[in-house]
């Protein structure tokens, strides 16, 4: 399961799990697509965090299980927790009661930047730590894609996991027997900066229903193969470009708008009227490029501009409430290894 560390099972642990930015290839990490042929995804973790706790629940409490997130459970079994990541984390690495788990996070929930699978990243990573044992990134990606798709059946690609564990800069092709590679790229310094400081986030204010949108575009799979290949191949062509030691911004978000216009074909509900108009509304006040982050249908929208349009294109977008974001290097950490 994981190496053992010394003053196993004491102590409170916490973890902190980067948000990430995918660019392209999303849909070509579901296995509708990469059972048929390899899909990759080209994205990066961004300094926005989700962060789990996890230590003994004290026995001056009445309940041997809490966990507090949106809500607060107070529960006597493992089984009764509403939770479903939660409850199956536990499960699958043998935690037994009484135990305390908390999280917070910079975004709401279901905003398109990989909450669901930061948590679970994060949680497995805070669980492994409480027990004593270290565990590599691939291994952490590998168990929460094995909790969030194989155990919950939830309808979702498998880059958020990876993503969150490795954290970076990365290049992730998913290959049709299950396997994973991951090529980082290092691009610390002027080139990230440069790409960043054009980076404009745009919170719409809408949550989404990540499962009802993937669930649409996992049916309409066969017969968007041509979109998703284009896709897929933009995300290695925007490697090989990053690969060479500079990033071509202004080129990214050219891309990054030939990607929007293949991806708001993949299902119905991934955009609506109101997006369109906002995203008009940017590329109207000078962006390159942009797109909605995550599966669609809400979240943030993200846009590549020239810095001395960034002005024009936030009053162009009154209303929208904007995010400052920049690059995490890091994946899941332990931040927080207090013993007794």
């Amino acid at each position: 399961m994981g190496e053992p560390a010394a003053n196993a099972d004491r102590g409170m642990i916490v973890t902190r799990t980067p948000l990430r930015v995918s660019f392209f290839g999303g849909g070509t990490d579901l296995a509708e697509f990469y059972h048929r042929e390899p899909g990759a995804c080209l994205s990066t973790a961004i300094n926005r965090y989700v962060y789990v706790t996890v230590k003994r629940h004290s026995d001056l409490f009445f309940e041997p299980i809490r966990i507090n997130y949106s809500i607060s459970e107070q529960v006597n079994a493992i089984d009764d927790i509403k939770n479903n990541i939660a409850r199956e984390c536990l499960k699958f690495l043998g935690i037994d009661p009484p135990i305390y788990i908390s999280t917070v996070g910079d975004v709401p929930a279901s905003t398109g930047l990989g909450g669901s699978s930061s948590f679970c990243v994060g949680l497995l990573n805070a669980l492994h730590a409480f027990k004593g044992e270290r565990v590599s990134p691939g291994q952490l990606a590998d168990e929460a894609c094995h909790i969030e798709i194989g155990v919950l059946k939830e309808p979702i690609g498998k880059q958020d996991q990876y993503a969150a564990a490795f954290g970076g800069m990365n290049l992730f092709t998913f290959k049709p027997d299950e396997g994973v590679t991951v090529e980082h790229l290092s691009m610390n310094g002027g080139p990230m900066s440069g790409l960043f400081d054009s980076m404009l986030m745009f919170w719409t204010g809408h949550q989404r229903d990540t499962s009802a949108v993937l669930s649409e575009q996992s049916k309409n799979t066969a017969s968007k193969m041509d979109q998703l290949r284009r896709m897929r191949d933009q995300a290695h062509e925007l490697h090989r470009l990053i690969a060479d030691g500079a990033i071509d911004v202004p080129g990214c978000g050219e891309f990054l708008d030939q990607a929007w216009q293949l991806k708001r074909g993949l299902a119905s509900k991934i955009t609506n009227s109101q997006i369109d108009e906002w995203y008009a509304a940017g590329r109207k006040a000078g962006a390159w490029g942009g797109k909605l982050c995550g599966a669609g249908g809400g979240g943030f929208l993200m846009f590549l501009a020239p810095p001395e349009k960034h002005q024009a294109i936030r009053d162009g977008l009154t209303g929208l409430v904007e995010m400052q974001v920049g690059f995490e290097s890091h994946g899941s950490q332990v931040v927080v290894p207090f013993h007794a």
